[in-house]
């Protein structure tokens, strides 16, 4: 399986040199992008030094036109599968051996590295509504997904398509439900995951309520009328 790890990277200046080195001891052989959303640290100056494999985009983006852009390059470049992967150092790159063989045993579209599999999973308003998510997911699908609010997930080379040819498709728990509604098989493998290495998350208290309201609105109106 030839694999792309995207690694979204906004203001992580913090994290990243450590984050991209743990991958590459870890997965030698696999091929990583860092999109660098116009970050205004040194994360630029970090990726050039280091001679790390990346993308600039000029301006900030957001995380789902971030992820596009790297699906792109999978796209363009021949990749059978893509790894959305954090580049605050809470995902382990151990991980992605299991999910890709996942998606080979059971010719997986999407394979989510999951939390809740591995015991553990998100606390406090966030482990709410990440419950919440889950049950309007199986009232959408019939199927349980339990960790929808995963950010490590691997995307085999018909869902990389997707992410660029369709421009409602976002690397977020709406667009699996959508996928699953259409047919995309989705499966959980159990992982493990950190605390983020450094630096700060753009999900506050409020940003955390305010995302997973926004999510579940999705879930509950938009997936009956797209």
């Amino acid at each position: 399986m030839k694999l792309l790890v995207i690694i979204p990277a906004y203001n992580e200046e913090a994290c990243l040199a450590d984050t991209v080195r743990g991958l590459t001891e870890v997965c030698p052989d696999v091929d990583y992008l860092v999109i660098n959303d116009g970050s205004r640290d040194d994360t630029p100056k970090i990726c050039d030094d280091l001679h790390l494999s990346h993308v600039d985009l000029p301006v900030n983006t957001g995380l789902a036109s971030g992820v596009r852009c790297g699906m792109k390059y999978a796209y363009r470049h021949g990749y059978d599968a893509a790894v959305q992967f954090d580049a605050d150092g809470q995902h382990l790159p151990q991980a992605i051996a299991p999910m890709a063989q996942a998606m080979r045993d059971q010719q997986a579209d999407i394979v989510i590295a999951s939390r809740g599999l591995a015991g553990s999973g998100a606390k406090g308003a966030r482990g709410i509504g990440a419950k919440l998510i889950t049950w309007l997911i199986r009232r959408a699908t019939g199927q349980t997904i339990q960790d929808p609010t995963s950010g490590m997930r691997m995307y085999n080379r018909a869902m990389i398509e997707k992410f660029v040819r369709e421009f409602d498709i976002a690397p977020e728990p709406d667009t699996i439900s959508l996928l699953m509604r259409k047919g995309a098989k989705v499966v959980e493998v159990p992982a493990q995951m950190r605390d983020r290495q450094g630096g700060e998350s753009y999900l506050n208290s409020w940003s955390s309520v305010s995302y997973m309201a926004r999510t579940c609105i999705s879930l509950l109106l938009f997936q009956w009328f797209r």
